[in-house]
């Protein structure tokens, strides 16, 4: 029996419908950009954090905040500068004049939904106030360690074109972000959808969210990420999760490759792939589906490489052609 605290349990038909709702909903906002859609909406499921990357304009605030309107729940947003500083982030200790005694002023990382835009332009430090968060769903302030809201998920942007005034982030923070989310420019009819909506009677432009129909609760998450963490994962299907992030280390041109949290994150991508698509168990397309996402900021290529202009996503084309997998 589940205690109080528990979502109820959700069936697999039930949690697809929520999801694909989800899905629809975005679209509603986010015009031409099905996959990034599916991919942010599977790290909702699988209960991870996602780096969004893409030049400036192309909808990367605006999919985070449709997200926000369909999803209910608090929302916070924080705008990561040079001159950010941890406590910015987390909040701090206050003294009260009152009573004569400190309390604690929880700061914005406090709610169900972080908007985390342009992360790569705050120094290490700020960035170190996320990774306790990001991975313990907590925050220690003055040695008391506080709970974030459940769920507690990031969403963070950055830019790839700028390089003055942005610091790379730190490895270990990389890899506690579920997936890396690239989006990229729209298609000509998706282009033409997107100036059409954005100039049809809105003044400014400002991101308008009012036709995101809100779907979801922050119980039915909770209920939808249960349903995504029980499906069925046969032992074959592990296996060929956990053999694409070995062969990755050895792969050539692969100089530092994905670790142990790279093929837990795989796993439990591929269940909230299956679990969108309204399947019972996962299979090796799901794994294959989402091992790009899951990956491609988990690889550091060799210099050669990167002189000769190939990225990750390259690597891992020949990669997924290059390791068997299993029949289904």
């Amino acid at each position: 029996m589940n205690d109080s605290t528990s979502p109820p349990a959700m069936t697999v038909a039930a949690a697809a419908r929520h999801l694909q709702s989800l899905e629809s909903a975005v679209a509603q906002a986010l015009v031409g950009q099905p996959q990034v859609i599916r991919e942010a909406v599977v790290a909702l499921a699988a209960a991870g954090h996602v780096l969004l990357e893409g030049v400036p304009g192309v909808g990367k605030t605006l999919l985070v905040r449709a997200l926000a309107a369909a999803l209910g729940g608090s929302f916070a947003r924080i705008q990561f500068t040079p001159d950010l500083m941890p406590s910015d982030v987390t909040g701090h200790a206050l003294f009260d004049m009152k009573t004569e005694g400190f309390r604690i002023r929880r700061g914005p990382i406090f709610c169900n939904l972080l908007l985390g835009d342009e992360i790569n332009r705050a120094p290490a430090k700020t960035q170190s106030a996320l990774l306790e968060a990001m991975q313990e769903q907590q925050v220690t302030i003055e040695g008391e360690a506080l709970p974030l809201p459940a769920p507690f998920l990031v969403y963070a942007t950055q830019n790839p074109i700028e390089q003055e005034g942005t610091y790379p982030l730190p490895q270990a923070q990389l890899d506690r972000f579920l997936l890396k989310v690239f989006i990229d420019y729209p298609g000509a009819e998706e282009e033409l959808a997107v100036v059409r909506q954005m100039t049809s009677g809105q003044i400014g432009d400002r991101l308008d969210t009012s036709r995101v129909p809100r779907v979801m609760t922050p119980q039915e998450i909770l209920a939808v990420q249960g349903a995504a963490a029980m499906l069925r994962l046969d032992d074959s299907v592990l296996a060929y999760a956990v053999r694409l992030v070995r062969a990755a280390r050895d792969w050539q041109g692969v100089e530092t490759g994905p670790g142990p949290r790279a093929a837990i994150a795989l796993v439990r991508a591929a269940r909230a792939q299956a679990l969108i698509e309204g399947n019972a168990f996962v299979t090796p397309d799901d794994v294959k589906a989402m091992a790009p996402a899951v990956l491609r900021h988990r690889l550091k290529l060799t210099a050669d490489l990167e002189i000769e202009g190939y990225r990750p996503d390259d690597v891992l084309v020949d990669l997924l052609a290059g390791v068997p997998a299993p029949r289904a």
